[in-house]
């Protein structure tokens, strides 16, 4: 079993590193893939009326929410959906540029307790498989979008059909392509495995022609069963049936040690990188870093303050005609938000910092919550150091067995659960 490295807090170490990254929801879609929970809204096409009127009220949300974050380096931008490639280019470029002015990149700030979230800006774009999204690519990057992350899903049609997809699998070759010819260095794909039917063969030849692409990101997930939707109902009424967990578990084994041989590090539970191109967005997650989310369904993490010490969550309106209203009658405050206790900031702590690779220094723990993870969690640690699913150094850090990454959830619930009782 691999040691967790020995790695002394830095007496430059800060929780907060001045910068910002936003998080703008466009929801729209030309259908709704039947296992999808997110905030999303059926619309093909795409009416320009609709569209100039979402785009307006982002600006709208911004203008009124940017003072919570004042002051602040904007480091990423991020478009999720939804499909926010079925907006122009135009409407793009309109949001990021509005975005540089409230919040400048070149102001200075002190460097942050982990390199993920150092530089200026990166900005990603979701898009899907499809002609028309493809033809907008060179408007995309003209527009500051220099990163995309595909929904791929699967290369087989089979798969594709039964997931709910749009696309096939000739469209994905061609987008990818596209993608490469319209100057995108840095292309993240998506890939859901244990899906209906789907076997261990059938995965294998999904990343063999992943990896025969060649992106620079790589994003997998299970299929999920989530209650509300149309598969959580076929699921629940005996008309589907979910992937056996031994077979999902290896497949994620599959799916690791594919993309490790390739040269992927899988530096995050459903994420792999090439060296250097992680997803500076989504480790400020994960670090619990600031985020403005703008838009219908959209969530922020609230700067930390001496009013919130561990920061806060933001939830805005699921639907667009309540989010459209909740900004007509007090923009700043169309979300609700919930304010982290100390009981809940210590247990998002270490779970979220053992989704990662280099897991969680104890040192750090302690400089925020006065006690290293042990002061609070010591008989859950002997518990899961005792089925191997986590590991131990001298320093006290923690970071997930390799047994660990294929329960993390179960992981994760050692520290939600109950949380605060060992004060």
């Amino acid at each position: 079993m691999e040691p967790v490295s020995s790695r002394p807090l830095s007496d430059d170490v800060v929780f907060d590193d001045g910068s910002v990254g936003v998080y703008l929801h466009l929801p729209f879609c030309d259908r709704i893939c039947p296992y999808c929970d997110f905030a999303v809204l059926a619309a093909s096409p795409l009416s320009p009326d609709v569209e100039a009127r979402y785009v307006a009220d982002l600006l709208r949300e911004l203008a009124a929410r940017r003072d919570h974050f004042a002051g602040r380096r904007l480091a990423t931008i991020y478009f999720g959906g939804g499909t926010p490639s079925l907006f122009q280019p135009e409407s793009v470029a309109t949001l990021i540029c509005a975005l540089r002015d409230a919040f400048p990149s070149s102001s200075t700030s002190p460097s942050f307790s982990s390199p993920a979230t150092r530089g200026t800006e990166e900005i990603t774009l979701e898009l899907n498989p499809s002609t028309t999204e493809a033809a907008r690519l060179p408007g995309f990057r003209e527009a500051g979008i220099d990163r995309l992350s595909i929904g791929v899903q699967s290369f087989d049609d089979e798969q594709l059909k039964k997931l709910g997809r749009a696309h096939r699998a000739d469209r994905i070759d061609s987008t990818l392509a596209a993608a490469r010819e319209a100057g995108f260095d840095n292309v993240s794909l998506d890939l859901i495995f244990a899906g209906p039917g789907q076997n261990a063969a059938a995965l294998d030849r999904d990343l063999e022609r992943l990896i025969a692409f060649g992106p620079e990101h790589v994003s997998t997930y299970e299929l999920t069963y989530e209650p509300a939707t149309p598969f959580g109902r076929a699921l629940a009424s005996g008309q589907m049936e979910a992937c056996d967990e031994d077979d999902a578990a290896e497949m994620i084994g599959q799916v690791e040690a594919r993309l490790t041989v390739a040269g992927y590090e899988r530096y995050e539970i459903s994420s792999y990188a090439r060296p250097g191109r992680r997803a500076r967005h989504n480790a400020r997650y994960w670090q619990r870093a600031p985020v403005l989310g703008l838009g219908m369904g959209a969530h922020s993490t609230e700067a930390r303050s001496a009013v919130r010490p561990h920061g806060a969550r933001r939830a805005n309106p699921r639907t667009l005609e309540a989010w459209q209203s909740a900004l007509v009658k007090d923009a700043a405050q169309a979300g609700e938000e919930e304010s982290f206790s100390v009981e809940v900031a210590r247990g998002e702590a270490v779970f979220l910092a053992l989704r990662q690779r280099e897991g969680l220094q104890a040192a750090v723990f302690e400089k925020e919550f006065g006690k290293t993870p042990r002061g609070f969690f010591g008989n859950e640690i002997d518990g899961l150091l005792g089925r191997d699913w986590l590991e131990e150094n001298a320093l006290g850090d923690l970071r997930l067995s390799s047994e660990g990454r294929l329960l993390a959830d179960s992981v994760a619930a050692e520290f939600v659960a109950d949380v605060g009782e060992q004060d």
